[in-house]
């Protein structure tokens, strides 16, 4: 009779331990505020000891808390990463999608990032989540074929980036209503809006505004 064969041990390499300790961080942090996640939290959501998560992680929360932020402002990043084929409404519709989708899956978390105030803020934090908000509008002027955007497309661009965040925050709050759909469908409808006021004093923004009203959309 042949003994059955017990699966061998594989040692995890130091990027997948720390990836590891990365994802069951962010899976806390997307359900409770910063501050209220500890490294033993941590430890034992990941399966492993404290002194491991201090061994990668020598900075303690503080550290673990930046690197998670880091993590989690590159898969947001990547939202706004859409091909550049089809309508540009439709590829924007996807990107919001795909945004909405990660606040839903962090919710409070999300939250926490977003609106400051944590105990573990720092001005490095800060300037990782302002980090997501100038990716988020390079890859819209690329969907808008502008290499060179003017002050006021500038503007305009980043304002709606920001009322996409202050709407995302304000749908968590509200228990997640609208439905989904219909807050993506207008976050789209206010791009345009917002960039045809623009259009009104910008003659960079006003030769954008036709190729939007006529793509179809969805």
């Amino acid at each position: 009779m042949t003994p059955s064969a017990t699966p061998a041990y594989r040692r995890l390499s130091v990027e997948e331990r720390r990836s590891q300790l990365l994802d069951a961080a962010l899976t806390l942090f997307a359900h409770r505020a910063p501050e209220d996640v500890s490294l033993d939290d941590v430890a034992e959501a990941a399966g492993v000891s404290r002194p491991l998560v201090y061994r990668y992680f020598p900075g303690g929360k503080q550290q673990l808390y930046e690197a998670a932020l880091r993590s989690a402002a590159e898969e947001l990043q990547q939202c706004f990463d859409e091909p550049l084929e089809g309508p540009l409404l439709r590829r924007l519709s996807h990107a919001v999608d795909r945004y909405l989708a990660f606040v839903d899956e962090h919710d409070t978390g999300f939250s926490a990032l977003l609106q400051g105030g944590s105990v573990v803020e720092t001005s490095r934090t800060t300037a990782t989540v302002d980090g997501v908000r100038r990716a988020a509008a390079e890859h819209i002027y690329r969907h808008l074929g502008v290499a060179d955007p003017g002050p006021r497309l500038r503007m305009t661009v980043r304002t709606w980036i920001t009322a996409v965040e202050a709407a995302s925050l304000i749908w968590l709050d509200e228990d997640k209503q609208p439905p989904v759909e219909e807050l993506r469908a207008w976050l789209v409808e206010q791009f345009t809006a917002v960039l045809t006021v623009t259009a009104g004093r910008d003659p960079q923004t006003a030769a954008l505004v036709g190729t939007l009203t006529g793509d179809g959309g969805d």
